[in-house]
């Protein structure tokens, strides 16, 4: 088991629809983690970008060994605080981003950490894309809002979260769909490409 410091459960980006809205939703139950490392395995199978999840880096501190071949890891703790969630390459620019979700209609910043934020920053100062997408879980909707606003308003406003407003109109609804799940390609082609849909 690994301990996971100030986590709770994660719920899946689908599992608070109600039954009639599961009905209409191809990919039900999935986490947002997985439907955009399912994206990115997409993405990587038909060459059109290389973007993978970050390992944790951990220190296993008790291993349980009934048998060789069944070596079980008991106890684990977070080495050091990870950065963002996902990074790679695509078009030649180096892409790294977080990746989040909140049942309310708002985006706590309590939600992320202070050294993520400023990881964010560097990646944007070295001519990186750098971008958060957020899961509104209780409305089925994903948006992919420049890093540049989210730490704007991290630092400067009187709020402690981003309003669902404020996400609708700075980022862009991210496609769900069968594949890939969450086309936010589409949109950084769209944003940081200036291309057209």
């Amino acid at each position: 088991m690994v301990n996971y410091p100030n986590m709770k459960k994660k719920t899946g980006l689908h599992e608070s629809l109600s039954t009639s809205q599961k009905h209409y939703t191809a990919h039900r139950g999935m986490s947002l983690e997985e439907d955009i490392s399912l994206s990115n395995q997409y993405y990587l199978e038909i060459d059109k970008a290389v973007i993978y999840k970050k390992p944790t880096p951990v220190q296993i501190v008790k291993v349980d060994y009934p048998r060789r071949e069944a070596a079980r890891i008991v106890e684990a703790y977070y080495k050091t605080p990870s950065t963002t969630d996902y990074n790679g390459l695509y078009r030649g620019r180096y892409v790294d981003f977080e990746a989040k979700e909140t049942k309310v209609k708002t985006f706590p910043f309590g939600n992320i950490s202070k050294h993520q934020i400023e990881h964010l920053q560097k990646i944007i100062d070295h001519g990186g894309i750098a971008f958060v997408i957020i899961a509104f879980t209780s409305l089925n909707e994903v948006y992919l809002i420049d890093a540049s606003y989210v730490i704007c308003d991290y630092y400067h406003s009187q709020r402690k979260s981003m309003t669902y407003e404020r996400i609708k109109s700075k980022g862009h609804l991210i496609a769900q769909s069968y594949q890939p799940r969450l086309d936010y390609l589409k949109v950084v082609d769209r944003v940081y490409f200036k291309e057209d849909e």
